[in-house]
C-alpha cells in the first residue's frame, strides 16, 4: 500500500481561542490533486494556515504527518524547506524587498546544494515568467507592490514553478482571475504534476477544477470534511450547493456521497 504524502487525523485547531477545525481528517497520496470546497467560514483557509504553521493558529488535538513526519515538530521555514508551499488567497505586498531577491533566497533555502548564482537564476526566472505571460519588469519590482490582482496570483504561481514543492496548497488562487488567466494557471499547475508531488486546491468554484481534474473533491463544513467524491462531485456541488450534504450529518463522508448519487 502506498504511503500517504499527507495524513491528517482528527485535527482540531483554534484561532484567538475559537475552535475552527473540529475533527478534520484527510489523506493525500503522492501524485494526487485534492480539492476542498465549502461555504464561507467552514475552515478552509484555517486548514492551509495550520499546515504551514502560522503562529496565530493552535493545534489542540490530532496529528498531521507529512512524508511520515509530524509537522508539529517543524517551524514554518522548515516546512517550506521540506517541500510545503502555500499560495495565498490575498498575497502580501512587501515594500523594499525585490521580488527576484526574495525568490532567489527562497530557492537557495529550498535547494541548498544547487548553488545557483543570481544571474543564472534571473535568466531561468525570466523564462518561467514568459510562460505565465508576465513582463520581465514585474520580477524586478518590490514583492507584489503595484501588482494587479491577477499579477499577484501569477507571481504566486511563478514562485510555485521555481520552488518545485512536494505539496502545493493553493488557497483560492482562482479568485479574481479572468478565464484566460485561469486556464494558464491551471495548465501550469498541471504541468508541474509528478508521481511524487501533490496539490491541495481550496476553492469556492468548480471552474478551475474543470481544468485541473482533481482525483478527489471534499466538502468542508463547520470544521470537518463531511463528504467526498471524484472530480464529477464538483458538478453536483455547483448545481445543488451544500445544504443537501449537511442534511444527514451522521453519514460517513464516503457513504454520504454515495447515498445521494
Amino acid at each position: 500500500m502506498q504511503t500517504p504524502l499527507l495524513e491528517i487525523k482528527n485535527l482540531h485547531a483554534t484561532v484567538a481561542g475559537k475552535e475552527i477545525l473540529k475533527g478534520l481528517s484527510l489523506t493525500i497520496l503522492p501524485g494526487e490533486v485534492h480539492a476542498i470546497m465549502g461555504p464561507n467560514g467552514a475552515g478552509k483557509s484555517t486548514l492551509s494556515n495550520v499546515l504551514m504553521g502560522h503562529p496565530k493558529y493552535e493545534v489542540t488535538q490530532g496529528t498531521i504527518l507529512f512524508k511520515g513526519r509530524n509537522l508539529a515538530e517543524l517551524p514554518p521555514d522548515q516546512r517550506a524547506k521540506a517541500g510545503l508551499f502555500l499560495s495565498f488567497q490575498y498575497p502580501f505586498e512587501i515594500q523594499g524587498l525585490p521580488f527576484i531577491r526574495f525568490l532567489h533566497a527562497a530557492h537557495k533555502a529550498r535547494f541548498p546544494g544547487k548553488n545557483e548564482g543570481i544571474l543564472e537564476f534571473s535568466r531561468r526566472l525570466s523564462g518561467k515568467a514568459k510562460q505565465l505571460g508576465m513582463k520581465d519588469e514585474l520580477v524586478k519590482r518590490e514583492l507584489n507592490v503595484g501588482f494587479s490582482g491577477g499579477e499577484k496570483k501569477r507571481a504566486e504561481i511563478l514562485q510555485l514553478m521555481m520552488l518545485e514543492p512536494v505539496l502545493a496548497i493553493l488557497d483560492e488562487t482562482d479568485s479574481g482571475l479572468d478565464i484566460d488567466s485561469l486556464k494558464l494557471v491551471a495548465e501550469t499547475v498541471n504541468g508541474l504534476r509528478t508521481p511524487e508531488s501533490s496539490a491541495l486546491v481550496i476553492t469556492h468554484y468548480k471552474r478551475i477544477l474543470s481544468y485541473l481534474k482533481p482525483d478527489r473533491v471534499h466538502v468542508l463544513v463547520d470544521g470537518k470534511i463531511v463528504a467526498s467524491g471524484d472530480a464529477g462531485f464538483a458538478d453536483q456541488l455547483e448545481a445543488k450547493g451544500y445544504a443537501w450534504i449537511t442534511e444527514d450529518k451522521p453519514l460517513s463522508p464516503e457513504v454520504a456521497v454515495e447515498a445521494r448519487q
